[in-house]
């Protein structure tokens, strides 16, 4: 009875795989198992980031914007996978503050380097009138898009002095939080321009060629000192505020190392990972046909079954892939049947 019931588990286990694997194979055909650095192939850059010049409590803040913006940048450019983070190496009781950038598909260094050492740039530009019923959302719009909602920038983040969060508020009233814009003299001239004739308008503002923020014109801003507000959580404002400050790079870099991943390597890995796999697969087979036989052949059925939906998934979740990935697929094929022995044990008992 036991051994019927196990036969009708793994028939059922066979059909969803089996059904999984057809949907993979029929749908999903055209996309390619997402790999890693070290078997796409790709770039690795480390920077110092010089935060000699930083107050010790601005230090975080300051590279946490960093990576927001060199990883915004990336994005851009359409390097998928791509991994941006920071990291502190302590040494003899200081620290050196450091920006690690990988870059799966890109070979080419200059490109890489070429990618990372632009210094995005802050806009502010008005909604269209034509196009003011119609407000585009803040995320996903295409430099095609803002140009045809957007006009062309007339104030820039070189006119923008500094950037702070406020909590708004008086007798009465809660206080919220607010971001307040400070520009210098030109800045203010063009600003008070601006609000003067366009009281009403929504006035996008843009870092690296992506909005972060849609405030409308309330009033006519003639010091040079605008105010932000509207909806925000205190963190949100901290961010924006962030944001505008670190229109350009908040922490000068300089590129200490470089490191390429061939795509020959990767595709050694790949060929390496795969036979090891088709050699384990096929040993743990000939072991529980030889050992259990009838029953072997139905625990070869159910890990062919957990080979098929695991790969499966992989494509469809994505999982990104690495040599380590791979390594930890292969054993846990052997621990995958290890179920299957304690069941035929006891089934022998």
């Amino acid at each position: 009875m036991l051994q019927k019931r196990f036969a009708a588990f793994v028939v059922l286990l066979a059909g969803a795989g089996v059904g999984l694997f057809v949907y993979h194979s029929q749908v999903k055909a055209t996309v390619p198992f997402k790999l890693g650095l070290d078997l796409s192939g790709g770039t690795q850059l480390v920077y110092h980031a010089k935060t000699e010049a930083i107050p010790a409590a601005d230090v975080s803040d300051s590279m946490a914007a960093l990576r927001d913006t060199i990883e915004r940048r990336v994005n851009m450019f359409g390097v998928s996978e791509a991994i941006v983070q920071t990291e502190k190496a302590s040494a003899l009781g200081g620290s050196d503050q450091r920006l690690i950038v990988e870059l799966p598909g890109v070979t080419d260094i200059e490109k890489a380097v070429s990618l990372i050492g632009q210094t995005p740039v802050l806009e502010f530009r008005l909604l269209k009138k034509d196009a003011a019923s119609s407000t585009p959302p803040i995320g996903g719009m295409s430099s095609s898009t803002i140009n045809n909602y957007f006009e062309a920038s007339t104030v820039t983040g070189k006119n923008l002095k500094s950037a702070e969060l406020q909590f708004q508020g008086g007798a009465g009233r809660l206080t919220e939080p607010a971001v307040v814009l400070h520009f210098d003299a030109v800045g203010s001239k063009q600003f008070a321009d601006l609000t003067r004739n366009n009281v009403g308008r929504v006035f996008g503002i843009f870092l690296d060629g992506q909005p972060i923020s849609m405030p409308v014109i309330r009033e006519v801003i003639p010091d040079g000192t605008a105010v932000i507000s509207g909806g925000f959580t205190a963190d949100e404002a901290k961010t924006l505020a962030r944001n505008l400050n670190y229109g350009a790079l908040p922490v000068p870099i300089e590129l200490i190392s470089t490191q390429t991943v061939a795509g020959t390597l990767g595709d050694k890995a790949v060929h390496d990972g795969i036979l090891a796999g088709a050699w384990g697969v096929g040993v743990v087979a000939l072991f529980m046909l030889l050992w259990y036989r009838v029953p072997g052949i139905l625990a070869i059925v159910a890990l062919s079954m957990y080979i098929v939906i695991i790969l499966a998934l992989f494509k469809l979740i994505p999982v990104t892939l690495t040599a380590a990935g791979i390594a930890g697929l292969i054993l846990s094929i052997g621990m995958a049947v290890d179920a299957n022995i304690l069941i035929f044990e006891r089934m022998k008992e």
